[in-house]
């Protein structure tokens, strides 16, 4: 996909429809449990994996008897094969019925959903930043870079509070600005050519010991004015996370995207049961998270 696609939104759709929005009996094909309740699962979903794009998001009904589906980040996608990727936790009652899915069942499943991500062709260094759940958005966004001609060259720096859904390596990757013993890193990424580091609080070797704000300040500090005019800062996680991210961002005066989480019932845009405010130029609005985003421009988010 060319960058001027994803810019404009998938498909010119932006804002999106809910006329873009594929309905499909999604097949499972891989159902891995992972470390603090996590589960990896592949569906063959040709329809949303023909169509989706970095920060689209798909619907999902986790068991015949619960009516409400629940809405899962797309980690990664296979146009070809016809095969999505989702990274959860089993946290509530519609997710641990979700972990409890076999291989080869059907889940019914609306997708894609949500305005993506929209990279600036004239900002070579993405800055990617992933927090918690809010990690599989920057896998499909690092992907997508890696496969772009524009010539990108992302960093990825992702925390968590809880074992990571993988398996950290040493990073082979030297990263300027980077503590000497900070080298964990992600097997995906690193295979990818991908400069990637970890962040945690709870003592995991390799691991910066702190925020991923901390790490990506360290870094941002050490890049000069023409340098840091290539990059744009992109991120998705917990709420304090995307807030402290805003602030760095206006730190060092670049731009940044966010990926918003919020309950929502329909997830379409019809209950607007998940809007949040918005600033504008006009005021204070109110957007519905599921359809004007989850991606949001963060200085219209956050203002402080």
């Amino acid at each position: 996909m060319p960058a001027s696609d994803l810019k404009s939104g998938v498909g010119g759709r932006y804002p999106v429809t809910r006329e873009t929005i594929h309905l499909e009996d999604a097949v499972i094909l891989q159902h891995q449990a992972m470390p603090a309740d996590q589960y990896l699962m592949r569906l063959k979903a040709p329809a949303t994996a023909s169509a989706a794009a970095p920060g689209n998001f798909i619907h999902l009904s986790c068991d015949p008897g619960l009516p409400m589906r629940r809405p899962m980040s797309i980690l990664r996608t296979d146009p070809d094969a016809g095969w999505i990727e989702i990274l959860y936790k089993a946290h509530g009652r519609g997710t641990r019925l979700l972990a409890m899915r076999q291989i080869g069942e059907k889940l019914s499943l609306l997708g894609p959903i949500g305005v993506s991500f929209r990279p600036d062709p004239e900002r070579k260094r993405p800055l990617l930043i992933g927090g918690g759940v809010g990690i599989p958005p920057m896998i499909f966004l690092a992907d997508w870079f890696r496969q772009s001609r524009e010539n990108y060259r992302p960093l990825v720096i992702m925390g968590s509070e809880v074992p990571f859904p993988f398996t950290p390596i040493p990073s082979r990757i030297l990263v300027a600005g980077i503590p000497d013993g900070v080298i964990a890193a992600m097997p995906l990424l690193e295979d990818w050519g991908i400069p990637n580091r970890l962040c945690s609080g709870q003592g995991y070797a390799g691991c910066h010991a702190g925020l991923v704000t901390d790490l990506a300040r360290l870094w941002l500090r050490q890049l000069d004015t023409v340098a840091l005019r290539g990059i744009e800062v992109f991120a998705c996680g917990p709420e304090p996370m995307l807030a402290a991210v805003a602030r760095l961002a206006r730190e060092f005066t670049l731009p940044c995207q966010i990926s918003l989480e919020e309950f929502m019932a329909c997830g379409v845009g019809g209950c607007a049961g998940c809007t949040v405010p918005v600033h504008t130029d006009q005021g204070t609005a109110m957007r519905r998270v599921c359809v004007d985003g989850p991606v949001f421009d963060a200085a219209q988010v956050y203002t402080d």
